[in-house]
């Protein structure tokens, strides 16, 4: 089949590579221009100059794939692309966007005619090699339409991929599933602070984690990707303790609020990104400067 992708990210590119090793093939569109020159010498991408010359590049039903970030550069590409195209084609969502715009996006861009899907990603700079899961959002008869760019990036034809529901429920899902990834996270995060705590003992932070790899039911591709972390350096000495968050962890607590769920881990997990940010501990301060004001404690001094 062939398809345009509009936004050549590090995954926008790998999907990209993916899909043309895979037999389709791809018009590709960045404001960057080094990668679509890199894409177009490496693997045999068609260059596009605009959004407009690779809309026109394509044959009905048009194929578009957007892989850009969330929020108002997405809104302002997909409804440009939207003007461009003609009843019956495909548009696609494969960002990170949060499902509330999702379902706004889908209400405006099928109002034209246009088919409109939103697929949550899944899989990093992996899924070159092993494959992106997919959680896909609106009508199932569309999605089976371009079945074949689907399963050509999916792990396997039947595997890590598939419709869960109408327009922003393949969003909803990807963001659902990033609230795992960052309470999972965490606690392997903490686990292996436990371990590294007991110095009287030695442990191997990297050996354990390769024993935890097999016959364990903690073994997941997270520790995988742990263990080859502390193969490299168990200090982790040149890494900051500085850990971002997407915006998907935040959407996952929002939603569980607004439905009454409690979800004490994910909230917590993110709680914990926002703390490794901070350069200056305020809360801490004013912990320490209460206790000793009614009891008298002892204070470390800065610079102490």
């Amino acid at each position: 089949m062939k398809l345009a992708m509009i936004g050549l990210g590090k995954m926008g590119a790998n999907m990209v590579r993916r899909l043309i090793r895979g037999g389709h093939e791809v018009v590709g569109f960045n404001r960057s221009k080094g990668i679509v020159n890199e894409m177009v010498e490496t693997e045999g991408m068609i260059p596009a100059a605009s959004v407009e010359e690779a809309v026109q590049m394509l044959t009905a039903p048009r194929v578009v794939w957007v892989m850009l970030p969330s929020g108002q550069t997405t809104e302002e590409f997909l409804y440009k692309i939207a003007d461009l195209l003609q009843p019956g084609d495909i548009l696609i969502d494969g960002g990170n966007s949060n499902f509330n715009d999702t379902v706004r996006h889908a209400e405006v861009i099928k109002q034209k005619g246009i088919n409109f899907l939103d697929v949550g990603t899944s899989g990093g700079i992996w899924g070159l090699s092993v494959g992106y899961a997919m959680m896909i959002g609106g009508d199932p008869a569309v999605v089976e339409k371009i079945k074949p760019i689907f399963v050509t990036l999916a792990p396997g034809e039947d595997k890590g991929w598939g419709c869960v529901g109408p327009n922003g429920s393949g969003h909803f899902v990807k963001m659902v599933h990033n609230g795992i990834e960052y309470g999972m996270m965490e606690a392997y995060a903490e686990g292996f602070d436990i371990l590294r705590a007991k110095k009287e003992f030695s442990l191997d932070l990297h050996q354990i984690s390769q024993i935890w790899q097999y016959g364990s039911v903690v073994r997941s591709w997270l520790l995988d990707l742990t263990e080859a972390a502390l193969s490299v350096d168990q200090d982790l000495s040149d890494i900051e303790g500085w850990v971002a968050d997407s915006g998907e962890g935040r959407w996952t607590v929002f939603e569980a609020i607004n439905k009454d769920v409690p979800a004490p881990i994910i909230t917590l997990s993110l709680l914990r990104r926002l703390e490794s940010r901070q350069t200056e501990h305020y809360a801490a301060k004013l912990l320490a400067a209460m206790r000793n004001q009614f009891g008298g404690h002892a204070v470390k001094k800065a610079g102490e």
